[in-house]
């Protein structure tokens, strides 16, 4: 390393966020950025370990969590790099695996943060953050585009269905591989889920915009407001293609059957984050005032319902309540939960904490369920919660929640499967491939819901798997 002493000459930085009292004003990204020195210095913290278990992701927990980065990208490489001011070669090296770090350097958990050498005394090197600074600098000295122009065309065609991070990730590796891709979105714009599943505080807009366009200037065309089965038909899709690559994503949201679920104000997380969104692409982003006097509770104790709740408050919500079934996670590490897994303690998400300084109370009640949703006219005004044992209803601890809005942020069950009926697909394969020789699947779709980065690995060694059958099937003829 450039310097084998930077992690104990340098105390760990993070890109710092806004104050909340500032934030919460507006849809403006949370984070701020470094000074480019401070970046650098940041970047040779990193140790260059000879067992380095950031970028080799392992699995635990009955192989359902991931440590370390599961997309096998080079980090103590780039890192290196960035000290070095090299920053075209720490491009490449980053590149070799992730073709989205404009996504992941703003949204990616960082698993490899936590699961990195330093951080067995220490806090770990600031990862995701080099990573952004890289992906800046890329597109700051134009070298995005040439990244992603192939040696030469091969004339032949593949459709990529949905254009989540999964879609995205394989349009970009086959067209530099050569092929005319062609990405089908459902929405109005491209990204799916990072588009209008993300709000634009955690991945600013802009940033995907920039990101679509550079594809379409390197040769990627996208048909948009097309859904498969409506709009175009499967059959259309396997003439006019060599290949179709399922990137549909696991969309299908977990509901919770409870009387009065039809009520007005009861509603889906993703749907409330997709209409906020949208309004912030048309309006800008200053909050508006839509939720202005109105209580919120949000069902559902993950990302997403962070997301719903920092959302809340910049629509001028009067108060947010947060109820999640499981307990609290311990302060510290249990002895089941060593280094170099995901450290699962308590933790305050942005939205909670922004919740928590405007309104001053407890946000969030663990072990906690709903069990009727009540209201007038056909409008939700409270909902009747219980707390929990073995996630079921404790009979006698229910009370009313004052409520004119209610959010369901409880994950997502899978893929919508009626496309994959209509392909004919029943079987996804480890490689990505079906039992329709001509249709791939992968991302969320395949796996079911996962990271962003895990999507990005999937698009990725999917698109590299459509290219080798498609040689094999060309040798084979020859």
């Amino acid at each position: 390393m450039a310097d084998p002493f930077g992690f104990m000459k340098y105390p760990r930085k993070n890109d710092p966020y806004r104050p909340i009292y500032e934030r919460v004003h507006d849809f403006k990204a949370l984070e701020e950025t470094l000074p480019e020195a401070a970046r650098r210095q940041q970047a040779a913290r990193c140790m260059n370990c000879g067992v380095p278990h950031c970028h080799s992701g392992f699995f635990y927990g009955g192989g359902r969590a991931v440590g370390g980065c599961p997309n096998d990208n080079l980090i103590p490489e780039w890192n290196d790099l960035i000290y070095r001011y090299e920053d075209k070669k720490a491009f490449e090296r980053l590149t070799l695996t992730n073709s989205l770090p404009d996504f992941t350097g703003n949204v990616c958990p960082a698993p490899c943060e936590v699961s990195c050498n330093e951080a067995l005394n220490g806090q770990g090197i600031t990862i995701r953050n080099n990573e952004r600074f890289i992906i800046e600098q890329a597109y700051k000295h134009n070298w995005v585009k040439a990244s992603g122009m192939p040696v030469r065309r091969n004339g032949i065609p593949v459709a990529v269905v949905g254009s989540g991070p999964a879609g995205l990730a394989a349009a970009w590796r086959l067209n530099q591989l050569g092929y005319s891709v062609t990405v089908f979105e459902r929405n109005d714009r491209p990204g799916g889920l990072a588009m209008y599943g993300i709000p634009n505080m955690k991945l600013p807009k802009k940033i995907v915009a920039r990101r679509i366009n550079v594809m379409k200037e390197v040769g990627i065309k996208f048909v948009v407001n097309t859904t498969v089965g409506k709009d175009v038909t499967a059959a259309e899709l396997q003439q006019q293609f060599t290949r179709v690559l399922l990137t549909i994503g696991a969309g299908v949201a977990r509901d919770l059957k409870a009387p009065g679920r039809d009520l007005a104000g009861v509603q889906f997380a993703v749907d409330f984050l997709t209409t906020a969104t949208k309004a912030v692409v048309a309006d800008g982003t200053a909050a508006t005032q839509r939720l202005a006097g109105k209580k919120i509770v949000v069902i559902g104790g993950g990302d997403t319902g962070n997301d719903c709740i920092a959302t809340a408050v910049r629509q001028g919500a009067k108060d947010v309540k947060q109820l999640e079934i499981t307990a609290a996670a311990p302060a510290q590490r249990g002895t089941d939960n060593p280094w170099p897994e995901w450290p699962r303690i308590s933790k305050s998400g942005y939205g909670q904490a922004e919740a928590k300084e405007l309104f001053g109370d407890v946000i969030t009640q663990y072990e906690t369920t709903a069990t009727a949703f009540n209201g007038t006219a056909g409008q939700v005004t409270s909902l009747t919660t219980s707390k929990v044992a073995k996630f079921q209803p404790i009979a006698g601890t229910e009370q009313e929640m004052p409520a004119d809005l209610v959010l369901l942020a409880l994950g997502f069950t899978g893929a919508a499967t009626d496309v994959f009926d209509q392909f004919g697909v029943h079987e996804i394969y480890d490689g990505y491939n079906t039992n329709v020789d001509q249709v791939y699947v992968a991302g969320d779709a395949r796996r079911g819901p996962s990271l962003v980065i895990w999507a990005i690995r999937e698009g990725r060694l999917c698109a590299e798997a459509v290219a080798q059958s498609i040689t094999a099937v060309a040798a084979a003829q020859a």
